[in-house]
């Protein structure tokens, strides 16, 4: 099976951290948003894929290549941000032509789902998750198991089904179809070629759809949401170093080339490589690649790479290549 990943998105209510870094390339619990995604396709057996890249695209194709050099990949250019339905229509010639299904899934999502089980099902299926206030997703209502409406950032929603950016598709060639008359028409939604209408515009010929929950769904698009990540991550896939003349509280992930001197990590702290702590406290935050942190209190914050921190106990949210002295 093709896996297409649409990770052409600006970020930015991750700034400052997505000026210099594309958003999927954040680190969390250790590693890159997007390598855990894909180390969860290569898991269930998905050996190709489609990267649909944009903003400092060049970044992603570099660290994919360098780092999963067993994975089949193509990448695709979105050059204008013209929505999902858009995205996908630009990977249309990677889209599978011999009866092969697609999955789709979107570059900033972290998922825990079996998807064995849903590549077993005989029909079309969209991850989906019941949420409070669905107006801020693509909506699905059912029937008797199945999809008949799909509407995308509904006013005033009649289902709590929020379809989260997981799409398993038995006729690609269907959707194919679809997305270049939505394209081609110009037909838009909230001025975007919305990747809902294309999928409503294949019930209404007949394809059908139903779902399959997606519990464990972790949104990484802002920074309190890339915490909590971070902290489930954590939780679930803990990891111990000890470190002579630091006290560490689990679960942490410290890279091995880290070094930590007379400081506390943890609860909840990702610690990346090359970073260099002294005499602090950092707990429930994340620390980039390459960074100083000296003589302070860090929570609930997120510092980018090559940054530099010292001074009093703040909170903080700094970006790649700053520098922060409080003193």
């Amino acid at each position: 099976m093709h896996a297409i990943i649409p990770v052409a998105g600006v970020g930015t209510r991750l700034r400052p951290h997505t000026y210099s870094l594309p958003k999927v390339l954040l680190n969390v619990s250790g590693k890159p948003i997007l390598g855990h995604i894909l180390d969860r396709l290569l898991g269930d057996g998905i050996t190709s894929a489609t990267i649909v890249v944009g903003y400092m695209g060049n970044m992603v194709e570099r660290y994919v290549r360098d780092h999963y050099r067993d994975l089949k990949v193509n990448f695709v250019t979105q050059d204008e941000l013209l929505g999902l339905g858009h995205s996908i229509w630009m990977a249309r010639e990677s889209i599978p032509t011999d009866g092969t299904p697609l999955f789709i899934i979107l570059g900033d999502t972290i998922f825990d789902v079996d998807l064995n089980a849903v590549i077993a099902t005989s029909i079309s299926a969209l991850g989906v998750k019941i949420v409070d206030d669905p107006r801020r997703f693509g909506v699905a209502e059912l029937s008797s198991g199945y999809i008949t409406r799909l509407v995308e950032k509904p006013d005033k929603p009649l289902s709590n089904l929020a379809v989260v950016g997981l799409y398993f598709i038995k006729n690609p060639l269907l959707l194919k179809e679809c997305l270049e008359e939505i394209v081609v028409s110009d037909t838009r939604t909230k001025g975007e070629y919305q990747l809902t209408d294309a999928l409503q515009m294949m019930i209404d010929r007949g394809e059908r759809f139903t779902t399959f929950t997606v519990d464990g769904w972790y949104d990484c698009g802002k920074p309190e949401t890339l915490l909590s990540t971070n902290r489930h991550l954590l939780q679930k896939n803990p990891s111990y170093r000890d470190i002579a003349g630091a006290v560490i509280i689990p679960p942490v992930y410290i890279a091995p080339n880290a070094e930590i001197f007379n400081s506390i990590i943890g609860p909840y702290a990702t610690i990346g490589n090359g970073v260099h702590v002294t005499d602090s406290i950092i707990r429930n935050s994340i620390i980039g690649d390459d960074s100083q942190v000296s003589g302070v209190l860090l929570d609930n914050s997120i510092v980018g790479n090559n940054a530099d921190v010292k001074g009093g106990f703040k909170r903080v949210n700094a970006g790649d290549s700053s520098e922060i002295d409080f003193q």
